[in-house]
């Protein structure tokens, strides 16, 4: 199934008769019958491959030797989150943000990037850092509270990990700007869910990568909800529509297709590359557990909704089609176990040999020369602090 990507309906031309930012290439609409959302599929929950005559071009000589590359990313990005998970659990970390159910989607996008193009995430991408060589040790001092980030942003084109909602779309544009300035033959690609759609950030960047034809991919990672609140409560139109209104494609994917995900954000990046200006990609996917630890999901959403989303899961499809249409044996999957495992205790040794948070430092930068509000505070917090210490000594005697 594919979708009309949503392009203007009359091509702008310039000044020298071209097709502008508006001519890109359409995809044929096909409605489905069964009351899913029109998507593009390259492979069905089942494992079945799905030809589609817009994007197969862009993953046909894809060889069994890279599926199974992308089979493994999942599959140890998927690892690598659940032992965050049970660390922040055991009291190592401060919180974690799972990205349980979207590996498709950043696995897919993040092995369709070159080297030279440059990445602004969210908080949630430890799939598209693991696919730009950042090692996912690197990614846990933030959330333990030691670092500020723990890897230099410009070594692998991947920024920083951006907790204000929706703000890097605006650094994402800013800097895709300044590569067509320069006349650099390279794209960005920023992501956001689908609650950061609602933030002005995102429509701020919208224009200005219109207007400025910008050579940037917004990848929208629309999981269902923004922390509790589902994505008809945000939006009246699909996501992918909202484009159209700033005169770019938009486009909606199946978001647990690796395949798919990984064949479309081509398709954006090469159209950013040639001077064609931006794209929205919205994937469409499911977190299949919390916001962050912090948070709860069985006060919002339904069990039944969950087990529907888990029959689509994106490591079993490619798992299914992998074992079914390719020479790829039991041993390579008993190979890739034991790589997890070996995965999930570095990852436990590294965070434990990392040093305990400093309780103090978010006093040190509040004012450059103090203020007798935050001295108060820390006297305050020095006391809590030291209350733990009178009840260990306690339990100790």
């Amino acid at each position: 199934m594919t979708v009309e990507s949503t392009a203007a309906r009359k091509p702008r031309r310039s000044a020298a008769g071209k097709t502008g930012t508006t001519g890109a290439r359409r995809a044929t609409a096909k409605k489905p019958t069964d009351g899913r959302p029109e998507l593009v599929q390259l492979l069905t929950p089942e494992g079945k491959r799905v030809k589609n005559a817009e994007y197969d071009p862009f993953v046909a000589d894809i060889t069994p030797d890279e599926l199974r590359g992308l089979y493994r990313d999942m599959v140890l990005t998927r690892r690598f989150d659940a032992e965050a998970t049970s660390l922040q659990r055991q009291g190592e970390l401060g919180l974690w943000a799972s990205l349980l159910g979207q590996e498709a989607a950043q696995i897919g996008s993040g092995r369709a990037t070159r080297e030279d193009d440059y990445v602004f995430p969210t908080y949630r991408e430890h799939g598209v850092a693991w696919c730009r060589g950042v090692d996912p040790t690197n990614l846990l001092g933030m959330f333990r509270g030691v670092n500020n980030g723990g890897w230099d942003p410009n070594k692998n084109n991947f920024h920083l990990y951006t907790i204000v909602i929706g703000s890097q779309t605006l650094h994402a544009t800013g800097y895709a700007m300044g590569i067509a300035k320069d006349g650099a033959d390279s794209a960005v690609i920023a992501y956001f869910g689908d609650g950061a759609s609602s933030q002005g950030d995102v429509a701020e960047a919208f224009t200005f990568s219109a207007v400025y034809n910008a050579p940037v991919v917004f990848f929208c990672q629309n999981n269902q909800w923004a922390i509790s609140e589902p994505t008809e409560k945000q939006t009246r139109v699909p996501l992918y529509q909202r484009a159209q209104g700033f005169g770019f494609p938009g486009v909606r994917v199946d978001g647990n297709d690796v395949l798919a995900c990984l064949a479309v954000t081509k398709w954006a990046l090469e159209r950013a590359r040639r001077g064609e200006g931006p794209t929205l990609v919205e994937a469409y996917t499911y977190r299949m557990g919390a916001h962050t630890t912090s948070d709860d999901p069985t006060r919002y959403r339904h069990d039944d909704e969950r087990v529907a989303w888990e029959a689509k899961d994106p490591i079993a499809r490619l798992r299914g089609y992998l074992e079914s249409e390719t020479d790829t044996n039991e041993g390579f999957f008993a190979e890739l176990e034991a790589e997890s495992e070996a995965l999930g205790r570095r990852v436990r040794e590294v965070v434990r040999a990392m040093p305990d948070p400093d309780h103090f430092a978010i006093f040190e930068n509040a004012y450059a020369d103090g203020h007798a509000l935050v001295d108060e505070e820390r006297a305050q917090f020095a006391d809590y602090q030291a209350s733990f210490a009178d009840v260990d000594e306690e339990e100790g005697k």
